[in-house]
């Protein structure tokens, strides 16, 4: 607190570093801030209601902004991460048949293993046994995922008849409507927009309010709904605690917030020194999140963008976090936002996280394969967990035959025997 305090005092002694670090939050902030809408829709194919779990979503991020400003001092912004409410939704939920209650126990657990692991030698441990391609791998699997969820939902692509996918109809007018929300939000996010995604979001609204193009069941978002929103809060459901399911789900999502939060924090914290406090703080935001009936909290990717605008200091967060707790008035207008409007957000964003493609050694087969199989499995199987155990798996294994078993880390070998074992135990439950 005291450091944060310093840095306070340093700020409004320097107008400038103050308006700095406010710019950056605001930036960071509009940047991040379709996540209060894409958030809930994808939530809601779990079972949660977007009309609560959009409140479980803004408040989570505020607790998390605010850690990140009172504790780590760190400009990271802190939200239900895309990619993990994917796993939460399409694996825990729709694939393994769990209940949302269910998939909360597990984000749950997840979040004390990230815990302990984030507070313990063994934070860095696991990030010197994991490859560096594998964490790549990792975020552009999930990346891959997005994409194919986001296509789906703009119904560009849908189940096919004489192959697993196929074009959807291009003269529909939701897709019609997806296509312009696409182009209008790589043409805002080229040319720089602050909050370009968030701009196409309401842009894209506006058009298919006038069109008439809408979902088919709409959601009642409105503030009055927030005397409701204890029926999502401490929902946890243990009574599956110790079942096969329950387990790998547990160990699956731990591997994807450790990892991915590892590498995206080691990519782009300004002051790595800030990096133990904030990897901390992200663990027990996830926590939080759980508790407040959402999926995990994790460091958002978009955090980069307000650091790209200067943002050094935890002022970056606060004012983020502030933001966050203000969007609270405006929840009323998210229920004419149509998925339509949204897909394109889900496939730019999966687009990006493709991008960490390009740090994976392509030229070394028994670096790529591996990194390979986390790619193209997790959107084919829509599991990230099966898409990880492959890879984990395949990572040893090929460095053995390669006749490189000096390149992979003692714990590397522990690693992919426990993905093995994951998959043993998927083929027998």
């Amino acid at each position: 607190m005291s450091k944060l305090q310093t840095v306070f005092e340093g700020a409004f002694a320097n107008r400038q570093l103050l308006q700095r670090e406010v710019l950056a939050g605001i930036t960071a902030f509009f940047a991040i801030s379709y996540i209060i809408i894409v958030n809930p829709l994808i939530l809601a194919d779990a079972g949660l209601p977007a009309e609560l779990s959009v409140f479980a979503t803004i408040f989570s991020s505020v607790i998390g902004c605010f850690i990140m400003a009172f504790v780590a001092d760190a400009p990271i912004v802190l939200t239900p991460g895309m990619g993990i409410n994917a796993f939460f939704t399409y694996t825990v939920c729709v694939g393994m048949g769990l209940r949302w209650q269910e998939a909360i126990a597990i984000s749950l657990v997840s979040g004390v293993i990230f815990a302990f692991v984030a507070c313990t030698k063994w934070g860095l441990r696991l990030s010197q046994a994991v490859p560096g391609s594998l964490k790549c791998a990792i975020t552009a699997g999930i990346g891959l995922f997005l994409v194919e969820i986001g296509l789906e939902k703009a119904q560009l692509i849908k189940a096919g008849t004489n192959s697993i996918i196929e074009l959807g109809n291009l003269a529909s007018p939701v897709t019609l409507l997806a296509l312009f929300g696409l182009i209008l939000s790589l043409a805002l996010y080229l040319r720089g927009v602050t909050g370009s995604f968030f701009v196409a979001i309401i842009i894209t609204s506006i058009v298919g309010a006038v069109f008439g193009v809408h979902d088919g069941a709409a959601i009642d978002l409105n503030l009055s709904n927030l005397a409701a929103y204890p029926q999502i809060l401490c929902q946890a459901d243990f009574s599956h605690l110790l079942s096969i399911p329950f387990l790998l789900a547990v160990f699956s999502m731990s591997m994807i917030m450790i990892f991915e939060t590892m590498g995206l924090l080691e990519g782009i914290l300004p002051d790595q020194a800030k990096f133990k406090k904030t990897f901390e703080g992200s663990a027990f935001t996830t926590m939080f999140s759980s508790l407040l009936g959402t999926s995990p909290t994790v460091a958002a990717a978009e955090s980069a963008a307000g650091i790209a605008s200067g943002g050094r200091t935890g002022l970056m967060a606060l004012t983020a976090g502030v933001l966050f707790a203000l969007s609270l008035f405006f929840i009323p207008l998210l229920s004419y936002v149509p998925q339509a409007a949204i897909a394109p957000v889900i496939i730019i964003t999966g687009a990006m996280m493709m991008q960490q493609l390009q740090y994976v050694e392509f030229n070394d087969f028994s670096e790529w394969f591996p990194a390979f199989l986390i790619v193209v499995l997790i959107p084919l199987t829509g599991s990230i967990s099966t898409g990880l155990a492959f890879g984990f798996t395949a990572y040893p294994l090929l460095k053995v035959l390669n006749g490189q078993v000096r390149e992979v880390h003692a714990l590397g070998f522990g690693l992919g025997f426990l993905f093995l074992m994951n998959l043993v135990f998927q083929a027998g439950f």
